[in-house]
């Protein structure tokens, strides 16, 4: 078993782009492979988009360079993004001018792009098919704990019952 999987990353510094507003991409390609990572970013109408797809397409380069480089067996088509990140840059402070001789001070974000890609491992599917099938047991406990609160219900119905023969009393 082979845990010692190599990550190839890849980072756009110091984009004029705010790091919420390219968070918003990065979220829709996490996890996703290689290729559908690419088709999606392609057809994501945000400004941040050819930004997130050249510092991917560089992240694949990456591994493409490097498994030939150091000898790996790395299968470009077997690669997933495995992380996404847009972290906080500097803000670069500018003043824009107001009414009667006044100025409006304002910030642009700036945002730091990281994309990392991984190869997926074929043991690593396996042992999650079966770590699913495994608490198979643990279902039945659930369910007896969801009889619980219809007991509970029940209860309150009765509640309900005393209030209206009460005023049928009066």
């Amino acid at each position: 078993m082979q845990l010692d999987t190599r990550e190839f990353r890849a980072e756009a510094r110091f984009q004029r782009v705010s790091p919420q507003k390219a968070r918003l991409v990065l979220d829709l390609i996490k996890g996703r492979g290689v290729e559908e990572a690419l088709n999606t970013v392609a057809f994501t109408r945000k400004a941040v988009a050819p930004m997130v797809e050249k510092v991917l397409r560089s992240a694949i380069q990456n591994a493409n360079y490097l498994s030939q480089e150091q000898g790996l067996d790395v299968d470009v088509d077997n690669l997933y993004v495995k992380q996404a990140l847009a972290n906080e840059g500097p803000r670069m402070k500018r003043i824009r001018p107001a009414p009667m001789g006044r100025a409006y001070r304002y910030q642009r974000r700036l945002a730091h792009i990281v994309i990392s890609v991984a190869e997926r491992t074929q043991e690593g599917l396996v042992q999650k098919v079966e770590a699913e099938s495994a608490p198979a047991a643990p279902a039945k406990k659930t369910a007896a704990k969801k009889k619980a609160p219809a007991k509970k219900a029940a209860v309150k119905k009765t509640a309900a019952k005393k209030t209206a023969s009460k005023k049928k009393a009066e």
